[in-house]
């Protein structure tokens, strides 16, 4: 073992083993911990560890496999082996064709005759125990999913195999799977829009990083032919322990070592860090640089606050689809103005924001008051901003489909941050109040 290897945990070789294992290899937490001799409990941690990577994954009746690691650009499409985890189905046939992907489906509800009109090739028919339908949408080039847990005659199998076209069954009913697929297609259009350090740290030239013993000319000397100020500084592993910068290495002599300008133990984030929270860490820490590393804190990359808040407003002009919870509190909302042009919002209580015992949630009406502050500080500011702080008072009780007005009133506001007071009341009634204090995150 050399002498890079001896610097890593049980842990990390675990994981690295895992890494270099061969796609489809069956894992097991007891042999693993024989063969590497660490604890089972160790070698527990390490496969969840490698599921959280997505280069493992358990399935019920067959065990901990090894996989290929998903690539970050997720498609929109979903192939038929995600419909198959989705619904939790069994395949009957045609496991050639599960990595295809589908662009629609179509619930068989009707005649054959009609159904013909609706398939086509990469089409998905779901449909119950009926095999007519099955040898149909498969001669259409479309895979097939059986609800109900039913299962199929072995010509259809045999049909499904012989086109590289999957038939699966899945034990849950016709409007249960259709459900299950229209939120897993959600869930996907949301984790696209949702920019990650990985998206903008690929696109960068190679990484400057320095060590302790360079001096000050030379990080001088860097700065001006690569036009960065701050640096990562790395030891032999490429372990980050620091970071330094222009300006920390004034006053010491030209051949003088940066090791004493060399701020310590700096704020990192990784490549799974969304844009959104390096955004407010940098804005929490008041740094404006942080360096990337893997789980062994190695670096892999470094972000800019610059490159970070340009990618989140080129990402905010794309077509935004699929909808978060904080979305659809806030549809029902409409935007109005005063005489005095101050901004305030209009909607109504529906069902959807009732608790079991059928009282409105005071996590909904929180949320209606931050998406309002949200707004009008942006109205206001031209920035977006984060919430830092709130006090929230619930006043009188508010019944479903009861109008509302959210009015929301600036109390102070500097460069980096915003005090508002925002009200939600029913027929000049006050229903609830809170004071909020935002942090921008982009102060300009």
């Amino acid at each position: 073992m050399d002498v890079r290897d001896e610097t890593i945990t049980k842990h990390e070789q675990l994981v690295q083993h895992i890494e270099s294992l061969k796609v489809g290899t069956k894992i097991s937490v007891r042999r693993l911990a024989k063969e590497l001799g660490v604890s089972e409990g160790t070698a527990y941690r390490a496969v969840k560890e490698a599921e959280g990577l997505g280069i493992v994954v358990t399935k019920e009746r067959i065990g901990t496999v090894r996989i290929e690691r998903k690539p970050r650009n997720i498609s929109e499409q979903l192939t038929f082996a995600d419909v198959v985890e989705i619904v939790e189905g069994h395949v009957l046939g045609g496991a050639e064709g599960l990595n295809k992907s589908l662009h629609k489906y179509v619930i068989g509800a009707m005649k054959v005759e009609a159904m013909v009109r609706y398939i086509d090739a990469g089409s998905l028919m779901i449909v119950g125990n009926r095999e007519d339908a099955h040898s149909l949408a498969l001669e259409q080039g479309a895979g097939v999913l059986i609800t109900g847990g039913f299962g199929t005659s072995r010509e259809v199998k045999q049909l499904a195999d012989q086109l590289g076209l999957p038939i699966f069954s899945s034990r849950h009913d016709t409007f249960t799977v259709a459900s299950m697929i229209n939120r897993a297609i959600f869930d996907r259009l949301i984790k696209k829009k949702i920019m990650l350090v990985e998206d903008i740290a690929g696109e960068k030239p190679r990484i400057h990083a320095l060590k302790s013993s360079v001096t000050a000319r030379e990080l001088i000397e860097m700065a001006k032919e690569c036009g960065e100020q701050r640096f990562p500084v790395t030891d032999e592993w490429n372990r980050v322990i620091g970071i330094v910068g222009v300006k920390d290495v004034v006053g010491l002599a030209d051949n003088q070592a940066i090791e004493r300008a060399i701020i310590r133990n700096p704020i990192t984030a990784t490549l799974k860090t969304s844009l959104a929270s390096a955004a407010q860490i940098m804005m929490w820490e008041g740094i404006d640089f942080l360096p990337i590393v893997d789980r062994n804190r190695k670096l892999v990359a470094t972000v800019t606050r610059k490159e970070v808040l340009e990618a989140m407003r080129n990402a905010r002009n794309q077509p935004q689809l699929g909808e978060t919870f904080d979305q659809l509190i806030w549809n029902g909302m409409a935007e109005d103005r005063d005489g005095e042009g101050n901004l305030f919002f209009n909607g109504f209580i529906t069902p959807q924001m009732a608790t079991e015992l059928g009282t409105i949630s005071q996590g909904v009406l929180t949320t209606v008051m931050s998406q309002a502050a949200f707004k009008a500080a942006k109205d206001i500011s031209g920035s977006d901003h984060v919430l830092d702080n709130l006090s929230t008072y619930f006043i009188r009780p508010i019944q479903i489909e009861d109008p509302i007005v959210v009015t929301p009133r600036l109390l102070e506001m500097s460069r980096r941050t915003c005090k508002m007071e925002i009200e939600i009341s029913h027929q000049s009634n006050l229903i609830a109040k809170s004071v909020m204090t935002l942090q921008a995150i982009d102060p300009g």
